[in-house]
């Protein structure tokens, strides 16, 4: 896919303002661009509003800011509700917590093809390189910088790109922290599963009804490079039921689920 005029970048996010502003500087220095960037706001507070609006006017594509209240961890929820305002055929999806490779849209866009969604990696910033970044709202750091590491994942070589992709037929290991799809077969699926509260596996139970759709998931390593932002962990107490629904997705190969992004528009 050539055309970064008919992709959708979404970024979730929630109560992280100084990670957010890093991340958005790191869009904004992308050599291709999206149309527009559509931020998934979970419920954050005014730090994060007055940091999308102070960004707004001069950032280089449309920057749409969707917001529900904060009634707990509704991340399927919010996705869903911003994917409803993408005007782009292709979404490519991250986290408000991460820094993007300059090149990171257009390896997208060159992993892209029909009948597949895209999993990238991350490789992960040290407490004090992240301190370091946030605290001079810098996004200058590569494979080379002091304070990565699974550095293997900061590795591009586009020379070598066919030898980090690989296709298989599991939802395992997916984020919506380095995923990508077609807008299209997100709708086929009736998007996140709304059931889904609190922290855990959202990602990998779209990916089981994509793959239940025959829709193959295509893994990218040596390019669509990006930098986690540390942080504590989240509070895990919906992880086992969250687990049992993905299993009920992948013994049953739901294809649909019944409350989804039709549910919200």
């Amino acid at each position: 896919m050539d055309s970064a005029s008919a992709t959708s970048l979404i970024i979730a996010t929630y109560n992280w303002a100084e990670a957010l502003h890093c991340s958005l500087l790191s869009v904004s220095k992308q050599k291709v661009l999206p149309r527009e960037v559509i931020i998934a706001d979970d419920g954050s507070d005014n730090r994060t509003r007055d940091v999308i609006n102070r960004m707004q006017d001069g950032f280089p594509v449309p920057l749409i800011h969707v917001w529900h209240e904060d009634l707990g961890f509704r991340k399927s929820q919010i996705l869903n509700k911003a994917i409803g305002r993408c005007t782009g055929s292709y979404v490519i999806q991250v986290d408000g917590d991460v820094l993007l490779h300059s090149s990171f849209i257009a390896d997208h866009l060159a992993a892209a093809e029909r009948g597949a969604f895209i999993r990238g990696t991350r490789a992960r910033l040290t407490p004090a390189k992240t301190e370091e970044l946030l605290r001079n709202a810098e996004t200058n750091v590569s494979f080379f910088s002091r304070g990565v590491y699974n550095r293997l994942n900061a590795v591009r070589l586009p020379v070598l790109r066919s030898l980090g992709q690989r296709k298989e037929m599991k939802s395992r290991s997916v984020r919506g922290s380095n995923l990508a799809y077609w807008k299209d077969d997100f709708l086929r699926v009736n998007g996140y599963n709304n059931d889904l509260s609190g922290w855990g596996h959202e990602d990998e139970e779209l990916a089981a009804r994509f793959i239940n759709n025959n829709i193959i998931k295509k893994i990218v390593k040596l390019s669509a490079v990006q930098y986690h932002l540390h942080h504590n962990e989240l509070p895990r107490s919906s992880e086992p039921h969250h687990r049992r629904i993905i299993q009920h997705t992948l013994l049953t190969k739901v294809k649909r689920c019944s409350n989804g992004y039709e549910n919200l528009h």
